[in-house]
């Protein structure tokens, strides 16, 4: 059998190489050397194709494209500022999508004891009925061009997003103006979010880390970043559309508000949004309500076994002063951490301090990195663990050495603080590539420095961060009280005295 089918390919091969000339289709070119036919018989018999020309000969009428430049400008932000004290922001991009935000100097910090919880609540009805729009005319509309619309509630400031193709941004623009200016808030609605709400914060007692975080501001802070991101369950029965309303009517107005668009021509953005935003009422800004960091303890018994704790220190400055808020940013990079198992490699923060000389030693760890929050003018800077209740002692042991540790000089090498300041870097520029980040960054930068600083600025900072400002912001850090928080099984938890102890002694 094999010999007959060697004996058949040879007569294939044959009658192929009886052909003297192959024409190219896209040529007038010639090859007068014999050829197969081409397909699976050519490669089992070792011949070349001549059905196609070879990739590196011209094709006659079709014109290569020119190559891509090595550098590309980067869109410039344009900033107008309409009478009334809102600014329109944006940057042009290549990108077909854009994304556009409407940004609001107002966030838990603003609330009272009577509206706690007011801005998680407006979060949840953000694109809800309008005075205009039904919440099922909303959605429709959204889907018919493909959008994609995002809320967020922070401590400072609240922002509404809408991201779908560059060619519908007048659409975009008048459905997010008319979403945030006229909520109409309809009891039905209000109630149904107040449902979710409840949900929400059941779900949200599963989650140990997040609670911790909120703990950490509870505790740590006196006036208003001790005001609760999330609605406190007492708060939810008090919570209905009048104090919605007031609170929007009192707050949403011109001189705090910021849209801001990435992938949008300025000109174009301007003539569609300032009719729709030059009416807003011009109410002097108001003083930022004033936080003062005091530090402090919080425990919670939950469940037995596992312990989840956070030792966190104060960073006095915030984002008004770039220069620590930066140092900070990079010293939380170069500390990291992260859970016992990774299933990553490089750029997963496994060769981080934390992890290093942490997780690779004790197995008795599950979860030990590093976090920080920062603020307008201060920030909050901590290591938060998940332990076994019999091993949280010696783990809070670690925790404490590990920040004395970048608190003494000659522990930070070098070399630790090139690979932290790179990994920072990176980090901002791959969220950058983002335009619902982009977007995000003007429109926040807006708000904290009333102008957007150029990705160089901080990318220099970070350049000019050295080993003696790691030390130092570590010892400002240390020199703060401790704020303390555990959750779970926290009977062998230390008390706040002997934790504290162990940095005053240094």
């Amino acid at each position: 059998m094999y010999r007959l089918a060697a004996s058949r390919l040879r007569a294939l091969k044959d009658c192929a190489g009886s052909r003297s000339l192959v024409r190219f289709a896209s040529s007038t070119a010639v090859i007068s050397k014999t050829s197969s036919s081409g397909g699976f018989f050519s490669w089992l018999l070792g011949g070349k194709s001549s059905s196609l020309p070879p990739l590196d000969f011209p094709l006659e009428g079709v014109s290569s494209s020119p190559p891509l430049p090595d550098y590309v400008e980067p869109g410039k932000t344009m900033i107008t500022t309409l009478p009334n004290g809102v600014k329109i922001a944006s940057e042009t991009s290549a990108n077909p999508a854009a994304s556009i935000g409407l940004y609001v100097d107002c966030g838990s910090i603003y609330e009272t004891p009577a509206s706690f919880g007011v801005t998680h609540l407006l979060e949840r009805m953000a694109f809800k009925t309008t005075t205009n729009r039904s919440h099922l005319r909303i959605v429709r509309e959204v889907e018919a061009i493909g959008g994609n619309v995002t809320a967020s509630a922070s401590r400072e400031q609240m922002g509404y997003t809408f991201d779908a193709l560059k060619t519908y941004v007048s659409e975009m623009v008048e459905l997010l103006v008319d979403s945030v200016r006229n909520p109409a808030f309809l009891d039905w609605e209000v109630n149904e979010q107040l449902v979710k709400l409840k949900a929400e914060l059941t779900e949200a007692s599963n989650n140990p880390q997040g609670l911790l975080l909120e703990a950490i501001h509870s505790a740590g802070y006196s006036g208003a970043l001790a005001n609760p991101l999330l609605a406190p369950e007492s708060a939810i029965s008090r919570l209905n559309s009048t104090i919605l309303e007031e609170f929007v009517s009192e707050n949403y107005t011109a001189p705090r508000m910021v849209l801001a668009a990435s992938g949008v021509e300025h000109k174009e953005l301007l003539s569609i949004a300032e009719p729709l935003l030059s009416d807003l009422p011009s109410m002097p800004r108001p003083e930022e309500p004033k936080s003062v960091y005091v530090g402090g303890d919080y425990r919670c018994q939950a469940g037995s076994g596992t312990t989840h704790f956070a030792l966190a220190f104060e960073a006095p400055g915030g984002w008004l002063k770039d220069k620590e808020a930066v140092t900070l940013t990079v010293l939380q990079m170069l500390m990291g951490g992260g859970g016992s198992f990774s299933a990553g490699g490089p750029g997963k923060g496994m060769y981080s301090r934390l992890y290093l000389r942490v997780l690779n030693e004790y197995p008795q760890i599950q979860a030990f990195s590093a976090f920080n929050s920062i603020y307008n003018n201060t920030g909050i800077f901590g290591i938060q663990a998940t332990t076994g209740s019999d091993f949280v002692s010696e783990a809070i042991d670690i925790a404490a050495k590990e920040f004395i540790a970048i608190a003494t000089p000659g522990e930070v090498t070098q070399v630790q603080l090139d690979r932290a300041k790179a990994s920072t870097k990176s980090a901002i520029l791959m969220n950058l590539e983002s335009r619902m980040v982009a977007s995000e960054d003007i429109g926040r930068q807006l708000l904290t420095y009333r102008e957007r600083k150029p990705v160089d600025h901080f990318l220099k900072a970070i350049d000019e961060v050295a080993v003696k400002d790691i030390t130092a912001m570590a010892e400002k850090l240390l020199s703060s009280p401790l704020t303390m928080a555990s959750h779970g099984d926290v009977l062998y938890v230390p008390s706040y005295e002997q934790v504290s102890r162990k940095f005053r002694s240094q």
